[in-house]
């Protein structure tokens, strides 16, 4: 560009015989060149930075659902990963689930100390958990 720039500004140096009209063109094409050099710089900056990553996308759209009842509460959430892979454990009132791809999420629920995880169901990426009051023998 700065090549074309300069090829110009010579062309338009040896008609120096139309007076102002070289200064002019000079100056116009002066002001072009400044023009696209910004537009390839933005250009430049915009393409080498990642608008989001995925990781942020997958958080900001995790739902979770959290039902409570009388005697139990139960917590539906989508986890990414197969069965296997996905962990659920819950430690003094915080629900930790983790699934593939680095997917981990804490919640936190409102339990008493006997309360511990009854049943664990994993079906088509949806995680389904009954919480409730331990049985002790």
């Amino acid at each position: 560009m700065v090549l074309l720039f300069l090829g110009v500004v010579y062309m338009l140096s040896l008609r120096s015989s139309q007076g102002y009209v070289s200064f002019i063109l000079i100056g116009i094409a002066a002001v072009i060149m400044i023009y696209w050099v910004k537009v390839l710089k933005k250009m430049t900056v915009e393409s080498s930075t990642p608008q989001y990553t995925p990781k942020e996308a997958d958080t900001k759209n995790w739902v979770y659902d959290l039902i409570k009842g009388e005697k139990e509460i139960i917590f539906v959430a989508e986890v990414p990963g197969p069965e296997d892979q996905v962990t659920v454990r819950l430690i003094d009132g915080i629900l930790y689930v983790r699934g593939s791809a680095h997917f981990s999420k804490e919640v936190p629920i409102e339990t008493t100390p006997d309360m511990g995880i009854h049943d664990f169901k994993y079906r088509n990426g949806v995680l389904t958990l009954k919480i409730k009051k331990l049985e002790t023998l």
